[in-house]
């Protein structure tokens, strides 16, 4: 969005300035004049460059979040049910919006829609914010007169994604911090704890066994390359995190994120659960059949499912059934499968997606809750490992050197 300063007449012929956000200078005077006023001159408003840094350049705003575009949803529901015209609901929400991108976004929006944009077109010039399923049900909706019911299912969608990346975070948050204070307690260990001992050893002179001599090749290497180590595994996260942000990258990522132990099958079931239940919403909606894939392919979260939907697309572009596609993908349980053959022979397809849709929440509700069960006997071996290691290396030759002393 760009600022323009204007000049201009009203109606009465008075002289009217001021200033507009708006990514043209023709989008200004489309506003000017459905305000009824005549534009004389716009001019693209020059900003002072400073040296000094901007704060927004250290600390950029935020993304909105699930619970900001639900709000907007809930609120563009009542306000087109109550029949408010859209420029003006949108401009009061843009106004009173708690982020500030999604703040600007809307703003922009109202431009579009002045000039004669259609919603969804003018969402779709926000891809960062608004998904393809987003602007797919609003121009549903725009297109058969049911914005609100567009609106309620948008709400209903967002609920259950952020229901569901509440629950997989609280899941293994515990685990997490359990793992990070172990880490840290053996870098403090081999750092401090264990060459106070290797002095007292030395300076007795004994014979050390073997677990103490590799604590204590362990400790030595990371008394003196500590930062070399830092720099290691500082570097290692980096890369790993660039190379995921590429698209070949993502792809192999999401695909060995579903095969992981344990939680990998979460994964799988969320991202399964999320493209029934957004397929369902498009059927039922009215859009066909190949469309809805086309769009529900982005919004699964895995590029790896997202390419086994894109196969489905094309099977059926081929002249396959629904029901052959999934089944050759790999991804769907035989009674999914099933139901899928049924719903599609019966003309039922969306209802049934819905129950497979809920099939899978409550497998990974399940699922989630057996995490905590499933990695706890595997941190109590863990730090069993580390205790015995400690105890042999530590207090192994203190027996030994007591011994000697009793012969």
């Amino acid at each position: 969005m760009t600022e323009y300063t204007y000049k201009g007449r009203s109606a009465s012929g008075e002289s009217v300035t001021g200033t507009l956000d708006a990514p043209t200078s023709d989008s200004v005077a489309n506003q000017l004049v459905a305000r009824k006023i005549t534009p004389i001159e716009i001019l693209e408003k020059k900003e002072h460059t400073s040296s000094d840094i901007q704060i927004k350049s250290i600390f950029p705003p935020k993304p909105p979040t699930l619970n900001d575009l639900s709000m907007f949803c809930r609120q563009m529901k009542a306000l087109s049910k109550a029949g408010i015209p859209i420029v003006q609901a949108i401009s009061g929400l843009a106004e009173h919006a708690r982020s500030p991108i999604l703040a600007d976004a809307l703003k922009d929006i109202v431009v579009r829609l002045s000039t004669g944009s259609p919603l969804a077109t003018s969402l779709g010039a926000h891809p960062n914010i608004f998904s393809e399923l987003f602007i797919g049900l609003v121009h549903v909706g725009e297109s058969t007169g049911k914005l609100d019911d567009a609106f309620a299912k948008l709400i209903h969608h967002l609920e259950m994604e952020r229901e569901t990346k509440s629950r997989v975070s609280q899941a293994v948050r515990y685990p997490t911090m359990v793992m990070g204070s172990m880490v840290v307690a053996m870098f403090i260990i081999n750092m401090f704890v264990i060459p106070a001992f290797a002095g007292v050893f030395e300076k007795l002179g004994a014979e050390l066994p073997l677990p103490t001599k590799i604590l204590m090749i362990t400790s030595s290497f990371t008394v003196k390359y500590w930062w070399l180590m830092l720099i290691v595994i500082v570097g290692s996260i980096v890369m790993f995190l660039r190379y995921i942000k590429t698209e070949k990258g993502e792809y192999w990522w999401d695909k060995k994120k579903i095969k992981l132990p344990i939680i990998g099958p979460i994964f799988e079931k969320t991202a399964l659960s999320r493209f029934t239940r957004s397929f369902s919403m498009m059927f039922e909606s009215g859009v066909p059949i190949l469309q809805s894939l086309g769009i529900v392919e982005g919004t699964v979260g895995n590029k790896y499912i997202s390419g086994c939907i894109a196969d489905m697309k094309r099977g059926i572009e081929r002249g396959d059934s629904l029901a052959r596609t999934a089944a050759a993908t790999e991804m769907f349980t035989p009674l999914i499968l099933q139901m899928i053959s049924v719903g599609e022979e019966t003309g039922s397809i969306d209802a049934l997606l819905n129950d497979v849709s809920d099939f899978y929440e409550e497998e990974v509700d399940y699922d989630l809750k057996q995490l905590s069960d499933s990695i706890e006997p595997i941190i109590l071996v863990a730090l069993g490992v580390m205790v015995l290691i400690l105890a042999l290396g530590v207090f192994l030759p203190m027996w030994n050197m007591g011994s000697a002393m009793k012969h």
